[in-house]
């Protein structure tokens, strides 16, 4: 996928309500707008990269794009699991993410905990891969204190131009 490393940010909406309560993984849901814009190469499947709450420290993160096959979803998002615990739930705070490595694409699953044990297996890979030198550079990236939360603009064109200001400057 040539688009990757990927750069968004958005304001944190409220989701299914299935992370937290049924699968014990809480995740962050980017809005449509967040999730239409997305570059026609980027697959749906789960991704590992960056992510960062506000103004907050940057975490590791998985994420989820699609259409959740076990759920049977009609509609497609962008679930970001970031692998640190919050103390409260951050609803309207502005996440920026960078996505950068594919570990494998959506599928169903036959029970809810062998859905459980592929997200588990999903965050033990994304911790190893952002080890790697090239993915730890992209943590310290420009991206994550280049914009304010308090000053975006959260329409989808001001984000997606800022994201590919700030991802082709580099």
């Amino acid at each position: 996928m040539k688009s990757l490393p990927y750069f968004c940010r958005g304001e944190v909406i409220r989701g299914f309500g299935r992370g937290s309560k049924e699968l014990g993984i809480p995740t962050a849901n980017f809005s449509d707008s967040v999730v239409d814009n997305l570059p026609a190469d980027i697959s749906t499947g789960i991704y590992y990269g960056w992510a960062c709450v506000g103004n907050g420290d940057v975490h590791k993160m998985v994420m989820s794009i699609g259409w959740n096959p076990y759920y049977k979803n009609t509609k497609k998002s962008m679930e970001t699991h970031v692998i640190h615990t919050f103390k409260e739930d951050f609803y309207g705070e502005v996440l920026s993410v960078v996505m950068v490595g594919y570990i494998r694409p959506e599928r169903s699953y036959d029970s809810l905990e062998a859905l459980i044990a592929a997200i588990n297996n999903d965050i033990e890979e994304a911790k190893v891969n952002l080890e790697l030198a090239e993915h730890l550079k992209l943590r310290e990236d420009n991206f994550f204190t280049s914009t304010s939360s308090t000053g975006l603009a959260t329409t989808t064109t001001t984000t997606a131009s800022t994201s590919q200001t700030i991802m082709n400057g580099h």
